[in-house]
């Protein structure tokens, strides 16, 4: 007795002190978040600024208050922070130049091009631009072409080798199991349920894939082409040659490099590009810096607000992912845009979107949400990454739709799947019986085949779901649903083809959309603010599965985007049976 009491007075101090620890702990990280946010940092003469990529990029940063459990070298950049640091440092005269530090960057090639069209801005201040990596990946290679210098590691080399899409197949694995997608689907091209019933692309969606590989590829070859000096036809020339495994010296000879350097030779290149001597100082501020560098421009005092409104992830009804991402949450989306709606002060909306689509009826929800908002004020639509399926179809009926060249846009479709996991019961000893009082009472149970007359109800909801989405579409972009069907069919276009078919209005990024909307409020003076309001420090706390997050943040460090293919599986009960969107995983290397 004597000992069980030694033990549990021992297990109570234990949960005190550790509670009090956490404790403390939370509050040391609070207030240095708090001083970080808070401290303005001081421009210092010939300054530099570098943007060192090595991570993943998002639409917005927000910090989350378990990132320091985790090891430093993830790193999680914004893209919203990452385009206003550049427009800082072109308007701030002590800075003389921007440095990119290429090491590895997970994101696709609208959010690259977006970077690359503000760091092409910059230089119009006739400041410079230096990239420095030691292997370049493809991606980071056409944002650093751009620069006025690209050096290179001497043992170094650039991945310049052309576009692939590899998608990962699950059929055969799930028979393994014993489990069959029974699939219902309208689109020729609708491919996102080929993972789960074929072992292979279909013609249809290999046609559609080589389209947009190429549309991107015809992109980043005409924009390196452009910067570099070099026809597309050699670049083309030097991918197929495979120039990563030639020695460094090869890359400088064809005109991808312009001088091979040791990292450790960089910052006196750089003092020599500022113009001073090697023993003068250069401050060099990072993006953290950067953030907390005050803008140069005059406080507006009109009242005026340009809402810029971002909408990124997989839509949803209400549902947390187990990946830790909150994607677009139609329940919160329609009840931050009825505000926007009844704010006088709001003049024009920008809806920020970069979605493959998700939830059929969520989309719709956020569909009508902005169709009362474009009631009361512009609403202008600027696409990221992706503005497809149910990313489209909460786009489509803006006042104008803007987007970047390489984004992946269309995929106008609808599917269902349901799993029968009669198979695996039978493989594993366990029966099912039922009773029920009507024909479809048991509708939706997974032991068993879904009935002819069931596959047949299905099937009638999503063409009414597919007649729904053309609908939408055909009134939002006054093209005649005849004439929208032939180019719908769940087919994926970039956003050049695109403008081309009438899907979009205009090629540019954010910036671009914020300039239609100021211009079609008809306000000279205003102020752009951000929306939702990014989270402070415990309710992101409060907000966050720590188990879920820390498990997704860890195996997409290790296993790449391999954990975004293989997080299907594992979250396939938290989607709706009825989806609007592209492909699970477009796997473009």
């Amino acid at each position: 007795m004597k000992d069980f009491l030694k033990f549990t007075l021992a297990t109570i101090i234990g949960i005190i002190v550790s509670s009090a620890i956490l404790f403390f702990i939370s509050i040391l990280v609070f207030f240095s978040m708090v001083s970080s946010s808070e401290s303005e940092t001081q421009v210092r003469k010939n300054s530099i600024m570098m943007l060192d990529l090595n991570g993943a990029l998002a639409e917005r940063s927000q910090d989350n208050p378990l990132d320091f459990l985790l090891s430093d070298e993830y790193n999680n950049y914004g893209l919203d922070d990452i385009l206003s640091s550049i427009k800082k440092a072109k308007e701030n005269d002590e800075i003389k130049g921007i440095y990119i530090q290429a090491t590895s960057l997970t994101t696709s090639f609208a959010s690259l091009e977006e970077i690359r069209a503000a760091l092409k801005d910059f230089k119009e201040s006739g400041k410079f631009i230096v990239a420095y990596g030691d292997f370049y990946t493809q991606g980071l290679y056409y944002l650093s072409s751009v620069a006025d210098k690209v050096l290179l590691n001497p043992q170094g080399a650039v991945e310049w080798r052309g576009l692939a899409s590899a998608p990962m197949f699950f059929k055969d694995l799930l028979t393994k199991v014993g489990v069959e997608m029974q699939i219902f689907k309208v689109g020729t091209y609708k491919s996102a349920v080929e993972p789960f019933i074929a072992t292979e692309m279909s013609p249809a969606n290999r046609e559609q894939i080589n389209a947009y590989l190429s549309s991107i590829w015809g992109q980043l070859t005409n924009d390196i082409s452009e910067s570099r000096k070099i026809s597309t036809d050699s670049l083309n020339a030097i991918a197929d040659c495979m120039l990563m495994f030639y020695p460094a010296e090869e890359s400088v000879k064809c005109g991808l490099a312009d001088t091979l350097i040791y990292k450790n030779d960089v910052r006196n290149y750089l003092k020599t590009m500022v113009g001073i001597d090697k023993d003068d100082r250069m401050p060099v501020l990072g993006l953290k810096d950067m953030i907390n560098v005050k803008k140069n421009i005059p406080k507006d005092k009109s009242g005026n607000v340009i809402a810029v409104y971002y909408a990124y992830g997989e839509i949803n009804n209400g549902a947390f992912s187990s990946t830790g991402e909150e994607g677009i949450n139609s329940v919160k989306v329609i009840k931050d845009l009825r505000k926007l709606q009844e704010d006088e002060d709001v003049k024009a909306v920008v809806l920020r979107v970069n979605s493959p689509g998700g939830s059929a009826y969520a989309s719709e929800q956020i569909w009508y949400a902005i169709n009362q908002l474009k009631k009361e004020k512009p609403v202008i639509v600027s696409m990221g990454d992706y503005a497809a399926s149910g990313g489209y179809y909460i786009a489509c009926n803006a006042d104008t739709i803007v987007a970047d060249p390489t984004t992946l846009t269309g995929s106008i479709g609808i599917f269902g799947m349901f799993p029968n996991a009669k198979g695996l019961t039978d493989k594993i000893g366990i029966n099912f019986d039922v009773v029920k009082t009507n024909e479809y009472a048991d509708f939706g149970m997974i032991t068993r085949p879904m009935s002819e007359g069931e596959k047949g109800l299905m099937q009638m909801n999503v063409n009414k779901g597919y007649d729904t989405f053309l609908t939408r579409c055909s009134e939002g972009r006054g093209i005649s649903k005849e004439e929208l069907d032939k180019i719908a069919q769940g087919r994926v276009w970039t956003g050049n083809k695109a403008k081309e078919l009438g899907l979009v209005d205009e090629l540019g990024g954010l910036d671009r959309a914020v300039e239609i909307a100021i211009a079609k409020a008809g306000v000279n003076a205003y102020t752009v603010m951000s929306f939702p309001k990014k989270k402070m420090f415990f309710e992101s706390l409060m907000s966050t599965n720590p188990g879920n997050y820390i498990k997704a943040r860890m195996l997409h460090s290790k296993i790449g985007e391999m954990y975004q293919q293989f997080s299907i599986l594992e979250n396939f009960d938290e989607r709706d049976r009825i989806q609007a969107r592209m492909p699970f995983d477009l796997n473009i290397q």
